[in-house]
């Protein structure tokens, strides 16, 4: 019997005969790499060809009411779960286990703040896509690459909270860090466990595909500013624009605004010639 958390049914170990086919191969043995090539050279080719579109191009001249909102929404939630995917996908379990995290409390963990950021994110960019559709010069300013970025980013989003959700009520659905997680850090090491994403669960799987068709088309569209935020901000030094200068002195004639003459060789400050 599975175990449980607050009576609902945690994921099951993967199954130990898994058939590979060569699509399987071609998914998560080819396919990883040929994203990761076309995320750096593509990068590289923006940076070198497109230093002016490196931007978000802003549209908050424009409409700032919801902007105000929705941003901060979106870019907390969206660094919130990837945080989240760093910790499933590149800590091992024996790693949690041996510092005394359980599976369940694990899990419980992971479920309270993926559903909590996941939603966060959802109703940042829902209202970002809102906000560009009813804002005249905001949609004239939307490009097609803007477009399909919104589309790409939303499926993902949509696609990872309905896994998190089918891996909870859904008893059959395979354990992630004992699949999708042992098959990405293999990725890094040039030697693809295929078998382990094989047997993954179709939700993991579909999440997984639209995560790399997000880092696809990263470089050509305005995500590309990720690469470039300014963390520096965070410790750069505090920026003097005026200086305090000399204390006046009590009682002194304070000094008259405007400028000051200061005269010529044939004529004295109020404008006569010299005698």
């Amino acid at each position: 019997m599975s175990s449980v958390i607050a009576g609902l049914p945690l994921e099951k170990p993967p199954p130990e005969n898994v058939e590979v086919t060569l699509g399987d191969v071609m998914l998560w043995g080819v396919l990883p790499y040929v994203v990761i090539a076309v995320l750096v050279l593509g990068s590289v080719w923006r940076y070198r060809y497109d230093q002016f579109g490196w931007t978000t191009r802003s549209s908050q001249l424009y409409e700032a009411r919801i902007l105000r909102i929705a941003s901060p929404l979106f870019h907390f939630g969206i660094l919130a779960v990837i945080v989240g995917h760093v910790v499933g996908l590149l800590i091992p379990r024996s790693w949690t286990e041996g510092v005394g995290i359980s599976d369940s409390a694990y899990h419980a963990m992971a479920l309270s703040i993926g559903i909590i950021a996941g939603i966060g994110t959802l109703v940042g960019i829902v209202l970002l896509i809102y906000r560009r559709r009813t804002t005249g010069p905001v949609f004239m300013a939307t490009t097609k690459n803007d477009k399909l970025m919104y589309v790409v980013l939303l499926g993902a989003l949509l696609a990872g909270l309905a896994t998190t959700m089918i891996s909870v009520f859904d008893e059959n659905v395979t354990a992630y860090r004992e699949t999708v997680s042992p098959w990405f850090r293999s990725i890094f090491i040039f030697q693809p466990d295929i078998v382990a994403m094989t047997a993954a669960s179709l939700s993991f799987k579909i999440h997984t595909l639209w995560g790399l068709a997000l880092f696809a088309i990263w470089p050509f569209t305005r995500l590309v500013h990720a690469f470039t935020a300014p963390l520096h901000y965070l410790f750069r030094p505090y920026i003097v624009y005026r200086s305090r200068g000399k204390r006046p002195v009590p009682g002194a004639q304070p000094a008259r605004p405007g400028w000051a003459p200061v005269g010529t060789p044939d004529r004295d400050r109020r404008g006569l010639p010299r005698q």
